[in-house]
Parts: structure tokens; sequence; C-alpha cells
């Protein structure tokens, strides 16, 4: 063994997946239960091992806005919550490609298309529909970007389509665990969501898959979370934490928030479990971590972040996000889009040139349960 923290549960682990095994419930379950400085060690070293010292960036927009018929108890866009959002139809693919050049400028080496419904239909909404796959078009003819999409469920069909369009990857988080989900959603099961990842993979796309930390879940249901998301078969892990919004469940219950300890130990198991993904920190990061819990969280094995805004709150600045890089030792991945740091930095010192990548989103005092 060429590294070594000390811990035997860890150390054992990280030989095993630098060795080419699959770790299982069992080890996660170990695993989460140890220091996190440990954990964090482990879980870095193994990064070093399998990826290539960079941070992917990844950036949203908003092309739909409210009024789902879903009743995720996180959700500011549910139609069954009062939460004071803009709500607006699909933005139409120019601007759609206008928010992706924002995300490109800024560094983004991928762009999702998000929409706020139970699926983009084909046969429902065929109007809709097409004005989704022009602005996947454009956002592939007119950019650099990898073109990414979040749609809901979708049928065999439309995932052959989406595929031959060229969209990269398919992002329909699971959330949590089997177990703890229907405390979070009851209008759809765990299954549904896994069946729509299914059907996305067999037709080609690649999976962009993960959770929120802070519903209320223990640490079981993050592992149980992880070892789901090894069933599927996934590239990218997006590791959200819940930032409450006033009027859903989630704020009116008043959960205790979590701490950058257990953030941090559940990015290392996650990649120790995932070790050849791009574990990614995304929504709810500047609310719940500060700079140096963000930067820990590079530390301890995670290799990507979603900049620029969310879907209905603001973000942090792409020059912000370079500098967590820097101080974790990683520098931004420029693989699909080779983007210039040093003017993404420059910009953010011009107070007239603020919007970040998506600009979709309301800001967080308008939206965060405790303003």
């Amino acid at each position: 063994m060429v590294y070594e923290t000390g811990n035997q549960t860890v150390d054992d682990a990280v030989a095993r997946v630098l060795d080419g095994e699959r770790l299982d419930r069992r080890d996660g379950l170990a695993l989460i239960a140890q220091p996190v400085d440990d954990l964090a060690a482990g879980a870095d070293y193994v990064r070093t091992q399998l990826g290539d010292d960079t941070v992917d960036a990844c950036s949203i927009v908003n092309a739909k806005a409210g009024n789902c018929a879903e009743d995720c108890g996180f959700c500011a866009q549910s139609v069954h919550f009062d939460t004071g959002i803009d709500n607006y139809g699909f933005l139409g693919p120019e601007k759609i490609l206008e928010a992706a050049q924002r995300a490109e400028r800024d560094g983004a080496q991928r762009f999702g298309i998000v929409v706020a419904e139970k699926g983009v239909s084909k046969e429902n909404r065929p109007e809709e529909w097409e004005e989704v796959l022009e602005a996947i078009r454009l956002v592939r003819d007119e950019t650099d970007v990898e073109v990414d999409a979040s749609l809901g469920i979708l049928t065999e069909e439309e995932a052959a389509i989406l595929a031959d369009e060229g969209l990269n990857h398919y992002n329909h988080n699971i959330e949590t665990s089997p177990r703890y989900f229907p405390e979070v959603v009851q209008t759809h099961t765990f299954e549904k969501r896994v069946e729509t990842l299914r059907v996305a993979k067999d037709a080609g796309m690649d999976l962009c898959a993960g959770v929120i930390l802070g519903m209320g879940e223990s640490p079981t249901d993050r592992v149980d979370a992880a070892m789901a998301l090894q069933d599927i078969g996934i590239s990218s892990l997006p590791v959200n934490i819940l930032n409450p919004v006033a009027g859903t469940p989630m704020a009116e219950q008043g959960l205790p928030d979590i701490t950058t300890e257990e953030v941090v130990k559940t990015i290392a198991v996650y990649r120790l479990l995932h070790p050849e993904s791009r574990v990614r920190l995304t929504g709810g990061r500047e609310v719940n971590l500060d700079t140096d819990g963000q930067v820990a969280a590079l530390e301890a094995g995670a290799d990507g972040i979603l900049t620029g805004d969310y879907l209905t709150t603001e973000g942090q600045t792409a020059a912000d996000d370079l500098e967590i890089m820097a101080e974790a030792g990683l520098e931004p991945n420029t693989e699909a889009n080779e983007f210039d740091p040093e003017a993404v930095k420059e910009r953010a010192t011009d107070e007239t040139d603020t919007e970040t990548a998506a600009g979709t989103a309301q800001t967080k005092s308008e939206l965060k349960s405790d303003d």
C-alpha cells in the first residue's frame, strides 16, 4: 500500500478501491462512521489516483419555472406550496442559448436545460417538445459546452430522440434513499425515478443523478442512496445541500442544519463508493458551507461543482469558484470549453457585469426561509 491514514477501515477501503474492487453497503456504513479527517484523506488520495486533478464545472438554466404538479417537499416550484416564485412557461431556444453562452463564458464544461414538471411530453405537448429539441441543437452547435438536460420522466422514444440529438448527460436525481423517499415525495415513487434513469441509459446517454443532504435523512440513508446509484451506474453524482425555501414542507419542519463535517464525510464516502464518477458539490453549498467548508469538500474527493445560479436561488460567482479550486490545489477542467480563467476573474470586478451563468434565479434573500 502506497498511502496510509493509519485508520485500518479507511486504508483497507482505499487499497481495495485502487485494486479495482467495488465497495458494498457494509463498507459504506463502516466508512461513514469513521473520523472525518481520515475519511477525507483517504478519499482525496483515491481522487488523485483515478482523477485528473481538475474540477469540472456545470451550469443550469431554469427553462420552465413553477406550476409543477409533483409535491417534492424541498421544491419551491411545486404547485402544492405557496413559495412566491415567478412562474413562467418554456423560455424558448434563443433565451436558453443566451444562458448557455453565459455559462460557457464563465467556464462551465456542460450546460443543463431544466424544466419544472413531471416530464416534457412529446405526445401531450408536442410544440414544447420541439422547442426543447431546438434549444438542444442551438446549444450543441453554437457553444463548446456539452449539452445536458433534466426533463423529468421519459419514454423510450423520447430518450432515443434526445440521445440522437447529442444530449450528453441526462439528469434525474433520486434525492435520497429508497427508504426515506416517501418522506420527501408522495406523488411518485423512487422506482419511477430509477426507471427513467434506466431508460435514459439504455438510449445511450450518460447519467447525472444525486441527492439532497439535510432533509432529515440518517447517515444510513446517505449510504443507501449511494448504493442505489451504484446499481444504476452514473458518471456524475451531484450532492445538493438543503436550502429551505419558505412555504415548502422542508422549511416548515424546521429541520436542523446539516454540519460541515456531515457534508464532508458524505462527500468522502461517495468518492470511495463511486471512485470513477464526478462527485459534484452543487445546490445549497454557499448557504450551508463557508469558503473553508467548500474547500474541505474538494479536499475530500469532490471534483465537480455547479457554478452560477440554481433553479430559484442565486449561486456563487465563477470567480469565487475558481478561488476555491485554487485553495484546494486543483485546476478547472477545460476539456470541452477552453475558457480563460483570468478573464473570468477580471469580469468579477466589473459591477456592470454580475449576471451569473444561468441568470434565471431569484435571490436567496427573496426565498430563504429564515430571511
